[in-house]
């Protein structure tokens, strides 16, 4: 690999290839510490938004909470995460689950990572 350094001239840097896991590993838990959020937010060129949870998501990260806008997410794989509202048992994510504003909710870990489809709608007045 050539790099360029301080645009005075070029230095052949040599080294140990490091494995794609090591180094997806790494950017998880340094990424997550910059933002403070146990996911990552990919926004879709139609609106949705796709939220990766990490496998190295720990469960305690996974807070009770609401939102200012209805949505639905579905999930995007197969996955045994679940989802529970305030005072329900929890669901898998087998299915989409429409989320009120304002409605209590949290996920659940479960094995490996987690990949879901946001769709937003405005808010909603009532």
């Amino acid at each position: 690999m050539i790099v360029k350094i301080k645009k005075i001239g070029l230095k052949l840097v040599t080294g140990v290839v490091i494995s794609l896991d090591t180094i997806n590993n790494w950017v998880w838990e340094h990424l997550l510490q910059l933002t403070g959020k146990p996911y990552t937010d990919i926004k879709e060129a139609d609106g949705t938004i796709s939220r990766l949870f990490s496998a190295s998501t720990k469960p305690e990260a996974l807070k009770w909470h609401m939102d200012d806008e209805d949505r639905i997410i579905t999930v995007l794989g197969k996955t045994n995460w679940q989802f529970q509202f305030e005072d329900q048992l929890p669901v898998s994510l087998d299915s989409p689950i429409f989320i009120r504003r304002h409605q209590w909710h949290r996920l659940i870990k479960g094995d490996g990572s987690l990949m879901i489809s946001i769709s937003k709608y405005a808010k909603t007045f009532k």
